[in-house]
């Protein structure tokens, strides 16, 4: 082998090995580059659409995720727990929800999508505290068939989320645009 065959094989060598290289810097450059076209943590709770996995919600539990920065309640109503929101409806102010902010497809007393799961946004509609869930019957009050209370200002909901008469809560608390992918999975943020 002759001197410039050695130095062109070298050559060679030498450029595959740093086009290698290279090729692998750029791979490893560009990912945090292409990372910074996913949402942040910020824009997915300033709105971005969020999954929620129903499964793992025990009957009677309530869950808590943010979503546009608010809670918003999934709670895995028990039998017991839907039976209570058809007694309550001569105490309750809009017990029809004709006033509160809701998609349109939800309708009915229990409004939600399937009747077991009730998908809320937690904020109290008086001042914008954040309800109490107080499930257990009796535990406000003697009359007390479950729901949330807002211990702020006294405000009342049944487990529908309907506010009753004579508490400062002008409406029933809003539920969010929300659709079903899957029998347990849920996405809130979108219809």
């Amino acid at each position: 082998m002759s001197m410039d065959d050695l130095q062109n094989s070298r050559r060679q060598f030498l450029t595959a090995a740093t086009t290698v290289i290279g090729g692998v810097g750029l791979g490893l450059a560009s990912v945090p580059f292409v990372g910074s076209w996913l949402p942040s943590a910020r824009a997915v709770s300033a709105g971005a659409p969020v999954e929620v996995d129903l499964s793992k919600i025990e009957e009677g539990q309530r869950i808590t995720i943010a979503w546009r920065g608010k809670p918003v309640f999934i709670i895995n109503r028990s039998p017991q727990l839907l039976s209570s929101v058809a007694q309550s409806t001569e105490l309750l102010r809009d017990p029809n929800s004709t006033s509160a902010k809701q998609p349109s497809y939800i309708t009915g007393p229990l409004r939600s999508i399937h009747e077991r799961f009730l998908i809320i946004i937690g904020v109290c509609t008086h001042l914008g505290c954040v309800p109490l869930y107080k499930p257990k019957t009796g535990s406000i009050e003697s009359s007390w068939k479950g729901g949330f209370f807002c211990p702020c200002h006294g405000s009342k909901f049944d487990m529908a989320g309907r506010v009753y008469k004579g508490v400062p809560a002008p409406t029933n608390l809003e539920i969010p645009p929300h659709k079903y992918l899957t029998d347990t999975t849920l996405l809130i943020g979108a219809d």
